[in-house]
């Protein structure tokens, strides 16, 4: 075959290559639904949570934490938040209804007041409970809630990772974008940096002692969030997970807030 008659095929070839190649938002977005997928099926699951708070000067304060999350289909989860220790906090609880489309629902009981609050979805970038978690960091973190870039791929503690942008579709977000290192192997979020309003970096999360249960979902033990504008700190630090414990609906309703104890 002469050559100027092979030039059409390579051409053809060519634009089908081209057709084919995924865009950086392409590949984002395929890498976040992957790990949304491996993480999907737990039905519920409850831990003990141990929060710590440091402040610029260094000095810490604890209080201890159960929480119950509940998988909800088609939906975002549902969890509720109990603080246990110290007393002048006990009795207070947080539940969220986190929605794959839209404004999350939010309520927090307040034991003192004796009532029942609507977290305005204007709120949701303020701290929750004095920790440098802001109240929608606490909420499921749902594929539709934002947009995505990849990056790049590199290598982070020694592992193999995807590195991608993701930009909330909430207006109302404290933050413009976050930047997620996240492992090849388990599809666990190891970084993420999180950016003000002003595209500032804002704050840091290091995700570390994953453990795996149901020899499928991976948790990890210990979430250290910095704030590089402030200086405070909190570690989260997790344990005692029991998966499928027969949590239901009524379990997250406004009552079970005033039921918390």
């Amino acid at each position: 075959m002469p050559p100027v008659a092979i030039l059409p095929a390579i051409l053809l070839c060519l634009l089908a290559v081209g057709a084919q190649a995924e865009t950086a938002e392409e590949k984002g977005l395929a890498i976040a639904m992957e790990a949304d997928r491996r993480d999907s099926g737990f039905i519920d699951y409850s831990n003990r949570v141990e929060m710590i708070l440091r402040n610029k000067q260094g000095q810490e304060s604890t209080r201890l934490i159960r929480s119950k999350t509940l998988e909800v289909e088609g939906d975002g989860d549902k969890s509720l938040t109990i603080f246990d220790e110290p007393n002048d906090v006990k009795g207070t609880a947080l539940l969220s209804f986190t929605h794959k489309v839209g404004p999350d629902d939010q309520w927090l009981y307040l034991p003192a007041l004796k009532r029942v609050k609507r977290i305005s979805s204007d709120n949701k970038s303020g701290p929750f409970m004095g920790s440098e978690f802001a109240y929608e960091d606490i909420s499921s973190q749902e594929v539709e809630k934002y947009t995505y870039k990849f990056l790049r791929d590199d290598t982070y503690d020694g592992m193999e990772v995807f590195v991608f942008e993701r930009y909330p579709v909430d207006k109302k977000s404290g933050y413009t974008r976050q930047v997620v290192w996240l492992d090849k192997e388990h599809y666990k979020e190891r970084k993420v940096e999180f950016y003000d309003r002003k595209d500032t970096l804002l704050k840091t999360l290091l995700l570390t002692d994953y453990h795996q249960y149901l020899d499928r979902f991976w948790r990890a033990h210990q979430m250290d969030m910095e704030n590089h504008q402030t200086g405070k700190s909190t570690r989260l630090i997790q344990s005692n997970f029991q998966y499928q414990t027969g949590l239901s609906d009524r379990d997250f309703d406004t009552n079970s807030l005033k039921r918390a104890r």
